[in-house]
């Protein structure tokens, strides 16, 4: 038997993923399944997805996890399950970080089939960039609060003496004692860490952060977005793409759990289990965009949230309950909560949110001792 040709080898391994999570799956079906992608040409991945469906047949029950391989698969998104109950379990989605040149191929694919393929997976409805989001992306690097890093720069003032060089420049003058080199430790922005809830009681607001987080990886250099309901997905490389309606078409296709249930304290206690994850929240201005309604027990939404402020620069929930002026953090999760929380805003409005990002560099008083003084 001869052996198959280099591009045969990514289907026939899809065909074997397929069979390692249980979907009935014969060899005749993925030698149909690489003859149907022959047939096609094909000219994008959405013609070898819509070769997978015709041949390799996923029931209905499953068709959902057929999609989330298939993405996993040839999208390049990573899934990890948390261990646990099978209906408690909080799923985690990275984008993987894709690079520009990923994100240059698709802003210029001509025959529009990847875009059309993931409209049909979203009934998000985004419109264009507004005045307010424009100010805020360009106002972004520079407002973010600060950190003194490792590194340093020359200066010529309020630094120290930098030795080895001012030894160089006296031995290349002959022994003359030029004016001394300082060097001082260089500024940069901390990073920003959004994370946003997407369930059904959040759908009123869903579009209006997805829009903001969009402005914020635009008009910062470390910003990282995460999404959140009953599964936790990473949407950062997808908003790295400058349009905003592909950027956010693409996010909204990565995206499985739109407009659903939440489980606000395993998700992020999930976040936290994943090393890379956890580390965006170090020393990083952090704000978790939520109604913290939590059902049920609310012990991993503390656990979680003491431990995302030990490694945070600053933690803040805005929550659209906040605009509310009768809003009072009355419930037992919110009163467990509080007194870890740097700022407890309001998240109604971009307006709002986009004002209150901006002014993280100021100093403020604790949550605790706002709302105390409000109840």
């Amino acid at each position: 038997m001869s052996a198959l040709p280099r591009a045969a080898a990514p289907l026939l391994g899809f065909g074997r993923l397929l069979r390692r999570f249980g979907f009935p799956v014969a060899p005749e079906q993925v030698f149909g399944f690489m003859q149907a992608v022959t047939l096609l040409g094909p000219r994008s991945i959405a013609d070898i997805r819509e070769a997978a469906l015709a041949t390799l047949a996923p029931t209905p029950d499953r068709r959902d996890e057929f999609e989330a391989h298939f993405q996993s698969y040839f999208y390049g998104n990573t899934s990890a399950v948390v261990e646990g109950d099978t209906d408690e379990e909080t799923r985690i989605k990275d984008d993987g970080g894709a690079n520009d040149e990923q994100i240059e191929a698709e802003q210029q694919d001509e025959g529009g089939e990847l875009s059309s393929a993931i409209e049909q997976l979203s009934t998000r409805d985004f419109q264009r960039d507004d005045v307010r989001l424009t100010a805020f992306r360009r106002k972004l690097a520079s407002a973010l609060p600060a950190r003194r890093s490792f590194r340093t720069v020359r200066t010529h003032s309020r630094g120290k003496l930098d030795l080895r060089r001012s030894l160089r420049e006296i031995v290349s003058a002959d022994g003359d004692v030029p004016s001394p080199l300082l060097r001082r430790r260089q500024t940069v922005p901390r990073k920003l860490l959004m994370l946003i809830d997407i369930s059904g009681s959040m759908k009123l607001h869903t579009s209006d952060y997805l829009k903001l987080a969009h402005a914020a990886v635009q008009g910062a250099d470390r910003a990282e977005i995460f999404t959140f309901g009953t599964r936790l997905t990473r949407i950062t490389g997808a908003l790295r793409i400058r349009d905003r309606d592909q950027a956010l078409a693409r996010a909204a296709a990565q995206v499985d759990d739109w407009d659903g249930g939440t489980r606000m304290g395993p998700a992020l206690l999930a976040f936290l289990s994943v090393p890379r994850f956890s580390a965006f929240a170090r020393g990083a201005a952090v704000v978790i965009l939520s109604d913290a309604l939590e059902r049920g027990d609310h012990a991993e939404l503390e656990m979680a949230m003491r431990r995302l402020s030990a490694r945070a620069f600053r933690l803040s929930l805005a929550t659209p309950l906040a605009g509310d002026p009768r809003f009072r953090p009355a419930t037992a999760a919110l009163r467990a909560i509080l007194p870890v929380l740097d700022d407890l805003v309001d998240g109604s409005s971009i307006a709002g949110l986009s004002d209150f990002i901006l002014s993280l560099a100021r100093p403020a008083p604790a949550a605790a001792a706002i709302w105390k003084r409000v109840s």
